[in-house]
């Protein structure tokens, strides 16, 4: 009696210990396969790493920001304009400039220029908005997009043609002007350049 009692404990602890072994393998699994999905699905904004990440993170998620603010509405060519929702000052010395690409055209447009002409910028941001700056005409100086230390922009990548009628989201972010700045010019590849007035 006390054998068999001990040889069906046994069976039973070597039973439970290999439940609880598979639970891990699955559960350690799954996070794996649900870290590579999300990281997947997220083409349209550049997360920054590193010690850049702070000052992308507040904006690249997709902060609330007021669609029906038009700060500017910019003229593009072939039909698409860039309605500004806002240009914000943060902290930590960084402008950030949020709004949208209309395409109001009957074709898909794609992002093409809009990474400006520089061939290691192109090739870190395809299809992005990496070719901006900010022109400080008080300042006589001007502020280009900035890059995390792998050399990738601090903007909207990986934007996919824009279908007839339909519209994406943007964000840039920018060095700051000094604080007595209240007011750049902002100048995006294909676009016509436009005063915008700094919040914040």
């Amino acid at each position: 009696m006390r054998i068999r009692h001990t040889t069906k404990s046994r069976r039973v602890v070597a039973a439970a210990s290999m439940a609880a072994v598979l639970t891990l393998v699955v559960t350690g699994c799954g996070g794996d396969d649900g870290g590579k999905a999300e990281g997947a699905g997220s083409s349209s904004s550049a997360k920054p790493s590193g010690e850049d990440k702070g000052a992308g993170e507040d904006t690249a998620a997709g902060d609330k920001v007021d669609p029906n603010v038009k700060l500017a509405e910019i003229k593009g060519q072939g039909g698409v304009t860039l309605v500004v929702n806002q240009v914000q000052r943060d902290s930590g010395g960084f402008i950030t400039v949020q709004g949208e690409i209309k395409n109001d055209s009957d074709q898909a447009k794609n992002s093409g220029g809009w990474a400006g002409s520089e061939l290691q910028l192109i090739n870190k941001n395809p299809n992005s908005v990496a070719g901006a700056a900010l022109i400080d005409k008080t300042g006589k100086k001007r502020y280009y997009i900035l890059r995390d230390t792998e050399g990738r922009c601090l903007c909207t990548t990986g934007i996919v043609p824009i279908q007839p009628g339909k519209s994406t989201p943007v964000f840039m972010q920018f060095p700051a002007p000094p604080s007595s700045t209240a007011e750049v010019d902002f100048f995006l590849p294909t676009f016509a350049t436009t005063a915008l007035k700094i919040s914040g």
